[in-house]
């Protein structure tokens, strides 16, 4: 029996941000050979017929839905003509629909604001809210020209704790595969003040014995991929530094950084850890942050 191809699912609601994902999401769905589509909330549904006006002729919340996921799929067939795309428009707030529509997707792909969010504001609400709850990965658009065009040709990994990240070295890996880039598998360290100070420690300098154990942990989180995709160019970076401020600092040199996320099961809320939050609020290049079930 032939399997089903999960599509790739874009948040479109007619702002800048919208926009830059809907582009960002057609040249993934290019190279990978997935189908599009293009989901929009709106609660006007829920009110037709509420109101006798409504009932007899559509209402501007309606024209306004219409318009928004019309004119996105007609920008996909500017860039893209034989691209696969669909529309959808569900009646429902834009976390809940997305997170429903991610159940069915191979990954969920966002803007970093939507229209009617603060500009000022670093990360929309939904975009948080999304890449903190979703089942599958989720790609937040955000950055310069040159990351957007991927041209820097270099898809960053973070690799932190083995049982958040398996799941997100897949997705590393097949990204750079399907681009052609390299994959840069960064792992940050730090050495306790303590520790490095101590003169009881082993004959060993305590910074070279972190180090080593970082280099370590890249080398388990990576074997197996790095063996079922041997044409990926693979570059193991250890780092001293919080991860966070790494991960900000090298992602202005990547097109793509990639974060594994812990899902636990039955915790409601916003599931991401300090690094994720920083990344999706900081980096210079768009952010996936890949589930991984506890």
């Amino acid at each position: 029996m032939e399997t089903m191809t999960l599509p790739l699912v874009v948040g479109v609601d007619g702002s800048d941000g919208s926009l830059l994902a809907i582009d960002w999401a057609v040249d993934l769905a290019t190279r990978s050979g997935l189908p599009l589509r293009l989901v929009h909330a709106s609660l006007w549904e829920r009110y037709e017929g509420a109101f006798p006006s409504l009932s007899r002729e559509r209402s501007s919340e309606q024209v306004l839905a219409e318009h928004i996921v019309g004119s996105a799929a007609e920008r996909v067939r500017r860039h893209n003509p034989d691209l696969s795309v669909s529309t959808k428009t569900v009646p429902d707030e834009a976390v809940s629909a997305l997170l429903d529509e991610g159940r069915n997707a191979t990954a969920l792909i966002t803007g970093s604001r939507g229209r009617g969010e603060l500009k000022g504001t670093l990360l929309g609400s939904v975009s948080l809210a999304v890449a903190a709850r979703a089942d599958c990965p989720v790609v937040v658009v955000r950055g310069d020209k040159a990351a957007l065009s991927g041209s820097h040709e270099r898809v960053l990994l973070g690799a932190g704790d083995l049982d958040a990240c398996r799941a997100a070295v897949g997705f590393a890996f097949e990204e750079a595969e399907v681009r052609g880039c390299e994959l840069d598998v960064v792992r940050a360290w730090r050495c306790p003040a303590r520790e490095a100070a101590d003169d009881t420690a082993p004959a060993e300098d305590p910074e070279h014995q972190h180090e080593k154990q970082a280099a370590a942990l890249i080398e388990s989180l990576v074997a197996d991929a790095s063996a079922a995709h041997p044409d990926v160019r693979l570059r193991r970076t250890t780092v001293e530094g919080a991860a966070r401020k790494v991960l900000v600092h090298r992602s202005t040199a990547a097109d793509l950084v990639v974060l594994g996320a812990r899902r636990r099961s039955g915790r409601f809320g916003l599931q991401l850890g300090r690094v994720s939050h920083t990344l999706l609020h900081h980096a210079a290049c768009p952010v996936a942050v890949v589930p991984n079930r506890a």
